[in-house]
């Protein structure tokens, strides 16, 4: 799935007051940390990462291995944080993707 601008206008708006809650460090990306990313994003359909000042990887490496090893779309880069977007499989979880897919 492939965001247009005006679904991704929305999601930088509701990603606004959010705080990451993953972080990439030293140990760079793996497959776990991909993994609970997916699950993450299966709860909450829109989070925050940023990257670390120790981190080995920059932004565009880090964007680069999300979509190329997930569905995961990054909606917004700005600096060293990174806006993720993934429609939840669970309807009880589609806080998001109901607008989304209207738009």
């Amino acid at each position: 799935m492939t965001l247009r601008g005006k679904q991704k206008r929305y999601l930088r708006a509701q990603a606004h007051s959010l705080k990451p809650i993953f972080s990439v460090g030293k140990n760079g990306l793996t497959e776990a940390w991909l993994n609970q990313l997916t699950g993450a994003l299966e709860k909450r359909e829109l989070i925050k990462i940023n990257l670390q000042q120790a981190a080995d990887v920059t932004t565009k490496e880090t964007q680069a291995f999300i979509e190329e090893n997930t569905p995961i779309e990054v909606v917004q880069s700005i600096g060293r944080v990174l806006v993720l977007y993934l429609p939840a499989s669970d309807e009880a979880n589609q806080r998001y993707s109901v607008t989304v897919n209207h738009m």
